[in-house]
């Protein structure tokens, strides 16, 4: 294949990537990875590499459109942040001390069990009451968004704090274990534990998702396994895909983007059990 030609495909998959992850809040790395490594023989860890990347270009590309539309709860965001942070140290340390093949199979029933949950909370109304929480009511972490699709104004209240923390600590460990992005943990957690309107913890979690790229973007390159070559396209495409990403989420319908998220949720199951299954 001509360079010409694989930058092309590179640049046009990773538009589709970015627009795929500005919505659903999980970094382009689910549609770079396969078309890099299964369609152009990319070396995985190059491959590992460019995702690091897009992951950064499309929290870039849609985050600050969010934020500027309050769409992303930055105080949760900030809060939540420990969590991972410390999971992803913690699962850095045990990667070397537990069977990667059981760790995918929990990993699929894990996602499995959450896109069921979703998929079950799809007609689900943010402004029912939930528990009270002390602790996001001391934070101030509830918070309102326009929904441009339902033309209203969307309130909702944070609640189950602890719970959220600890959720976001095995979605950091998880994903210190296995090499992958913890966004498919993430949204799961925010939208079912902490009860946020499903735009919201997407949002959120794209925000999430780039402190904690950028955090481990010097450690690849360090290791030179970002190659420019490679990570070039596929920055340039995330980003203008997940600009486009941030216009569209707010026209669309609350119930779209969670069916949506499960039906990736699904594929990352199935995924993660035939790693855990073959080998």
């Amino acid at each position: 294949m001509s360079p010409l030609a694989f930058t092309f495909i590179t640049f046009a998959a990773s538009i589709v990537a970015g627009v795929c992850g500005s919505i659903l809040g999980l970094g382009g790395g689910i549609v770079v990875i396969p078309v890099l490594t299964l369609l152009l023989g990319v070396d995985i860890r190059f491959a590992i590499g460019a995702s690091i990347v897009s992951v950064i270009a499309t929290s870039s590309g849609a985050a600050a459109a969010y934020v500027r539309e309050h769409m992303t709860n930055l105080r949760v965001a900030m809060l939540l942040e420990l969590g991972t942070t410390s999971g992803a140290l913690t699962g850095a340390f045990l990667g070397g001390l537990i069977a990667g093949r059981w760790l995918f199979l929990i990993f699929s029933v894990v996602m499995g069990y959450s896109a069921l949950a979703m998929f079950q909370k799809r007609h689900s109304d943010p402004s029912v009451p939930v528990p009270p929480d002390p602790i996001a009511d001391r934070l101030k972490l509830h918070g309102e968004y326009f929904d441009e699709q339902a033309g209203e104004v969307v309130r909702y209240r944070v609640t189950h704090t602890p719970l959220g923390l600890a959720l976001m600590y095995v979605a950091g460990m998880v994903s210190g274990l296995l090499g992958i992005g913890s966004g498919s943990l993430k949204v799961p957690a925010m939208d079912l534990a902490m009860h946020l309107p499903i735009k919201v913890s997407s949002t959120t979690s794209n925000f999430m998702i780039g402190v904690t790229g950028a955090a481990s973007a010097g450690v690849y390159f360090a290791r030179g396994d970002i190659n420019p070559f490679i990570a070039g396209p596929v920055a340039a495409g995330v980003l203008i895909g997940a600009t486009l990403g941030s216009r569209l989420l707010g026209r669309l319908k609350s119930s779209w983007v969670r069916v949506a998220f499960v039906v990736v949720l699904l594929w990352v199951c199935l995924q993660m059990a035939y790693k855990g299954i073959v080998g």
